[in-house]
């Protein structure tokens, strides 16, 4: 049994090391946003050398998750987090040296790509080494502070963006090196032992999977600037689709997998992978949406506009240590049920208030959405693990993972188009209540729209009042979707999964999968 024989001091320092090991990775999901006009004035760089500034990173974290998974089982966890971290470490040092002039753009977005490769090498192995370190009825509490610290931590990156970004823009990249060092000497001290299984690896799933989730997911972040009309747009997410429909079919009839498709034959398994990938359609989006909102409608300054994200954060943090308990007790299904209806609730509500334009309304709200995120997604997650043999947490990890940025990816360009065509619906009804005339007050629209979502360098601080509450709006329609989201999550958990604690897997299932050669140790 995983766990067994190993104190709970070593276990603790273990967790540690892997927080702060997969802690650079949440942050570095946000934490960029913030910072983009500072890089882009400074740096001379072009919307789109912003846009894959950003997208880069999730670009390459998402399409090599899987291999990493996989990467890890057979090669060895410890190995792979230490590997992940100097890569991340290296690459966001080379990140923070970027030069001024023309090869800025380039050099940028090529080191920001490393980083998320990085992250993708560190994430799945570190997750399996947690998973391996506690027994079963233990891993609910443990892995609910894995989990809520990592999702605060997403929440807490525009918050140290807009801190950092005051000294330097640079720093946002170069406050990972301490941190990695940090991750590096707990790894030395608590020596973390997971058994692994060497195996070949199955470059031709490698390649299939990589083409077809980065395909799709390329798809999904260049429509807001492509439009869904365009033809483009819809040739990468059917082709990545479609490659990722071979994938499939190749994978069922490979002797050694890149990914091992049975895993989706346990019910839980599967039903706790849709409820991610919906669920976090309306988890990354929000701190976006909510950190526009603040500075646009609001009129906060920038580096205060995220502050509200931490109410958000206290409410997932706090939720996500009541869902561990929960699960470890009773199993997954109420904590994960309940996370989703009590989320399905905290945005509609929030939509309900947001276009009064007063902070103190929403901040309950906020706080609710947060918490119902909180019960839900890290024991969803959790208990997708649990559900495959012990050589296999790197590669469920994997899978978990490219669903959950599936997700992500697909709700931020559905909610960020209803966004957009609300925000600018709402402007340009203003401006030609004003005297304009359609046109003129269409163009005028789309212009305002894209500097008040963000899509613009200049400042927002100068707004009239028709924009703000047209950027209130068209949160309160992004709210609602994410409601309706979690509506669709709450269904599939509620007659999707079982009641009851999962039990131990039988010892002659726990390490299943067939190997060229005997399981060694890290």
């Amino acid at each position: 049994m995983s766990g067994t024989g190993t104190s709970s001091s070593s276990r603790r320092l273990t967790l540690s090391a892997m927080i702060f090991a997969v802690a650079m990775t949440f942050i570095d999901q946000t934490i960029v946003s913030i910072a983009a006009p500072n890089i882009q004035a400074e740096l001379g760089l072009s919307n789109t050398g912003v846009q894959w500034a950003i997208n880069s990173y999730l670009l390459a974290m998402a399409a090599l998750f899987a291999f990493g998974g996989r990467l890890a089982d057979t090669v060895g966890h410890r190995r792979m987090v230490v590997l992940g971290v100097v890569v991340f470490a290296v690459a966001s040092a080379l990140c923070g040296l970027t030069p001024k002039g023309a090869a800025a753009e380039g050099w940028l977005i090529a080191f920001r790509a490393l980083q998320g490769a990085g992250g993708a090498l560190m994430y799945p192995a570190a997750l399996a080494i947690v998973v391996n370190s506690y027994a079963l009825q233990e891993r609910g509490k443990a892995l609910a502070l894995f989990f809520g610290i990592a999702g605060g931590l997403t929440a807490v990156g525009p918050i140290l963006g807009g801190w950092l970004t005051q000294w330097t823009w640079r720093a946002i990249f170069w406050v990972n090196i301490p941190v990695a060092v940090v991750a590096l000497v707990l790894i030395a001290m608590a020596r973390p032992h997971s058994p692994h299984r060497p195996a070949p690896m199955d470059y031709r799933g490698l390649a299939l999977i990589v083409a077809g989730v980065g395909l799709s997911i390329f798809g999904f972040q260049q429509s807001y600037l492509w439009g869904w009309h365009s033809v483009a747009t819809w040739l990468c997410i059917v082709v990545g689709l479609l490659l990722l429909v071979v994938f499939v079919l190749v994978e069922r009839r490979t002797a050694h997998p890149l990914l091992d498709v049975e895993l989706f034959r346990d019910r839980a398994f599967s039903v706790q992978n849709v409820v991610l990938g919906v669920a976090m359609a309306a988890f990354v989006p929000v701190f976006f949406f909510t950190s526009v909102y603040a500075e646009v409608a609001l009129g906060k300054k920038p580096s205060e506009a995220s502050l509200d994200l931490l109410y958000f954060f206290l409410g997932f943090v706090v939720a996500a240590q009541v869902g561990g308990r929960m699960l470890d007790r009773i199993g997954a299904k109420r904590p994960v049920v309940l996370g989703c209806a009590l989320s399905c609730v905290g945005y509609f509500l929030w939509a309900g208030r947001v276009t009064g334009l007063s902070e103190s309304r929403i901040v309950w709200c906020i706080v609710l959405a947060g918490a119902g995120m909180g019960l839900m997604l890290g024991q969803a997650n959790t208990d997708a693990v649990n559900r495959v043999p012990q050589l296999s947490y790197g590669e469920a990890t994997g899978v978990t993972q490219t669903v959950r940025n599936y997700g992500s990816s697909l709700g931020l360009a559905v909610l960020g188009t209803i966004f957009a065509s609300v925000l600018q619906s709402r402007i340009t009804q203003s401006l030609t209540a004003q005297g304009m005339g359609h046109d003129a007050a269409s163009r005028e629209a789309k212009s305002i729209s894209q500097l008040s979502s963000g899509q613009g360098s200049g400042g927002t601080a100068s707004l009239p009042h028709f924009v703000r509450l047209g950027v209130a709006e068209a949160t309160r329609s992004v709210l609602l979707g994410m409601s309706v989201i979690m509506a669709v999550a709450f269904v599939v958990a509620l007659f999707g999964l079982r009641r009851g604690v999962q039990q131990e897997l039988p010892a002659d299932k726990r390490e299943s999968r067939p190997a060229p050669a005997p399981e060694t140790g890290d």
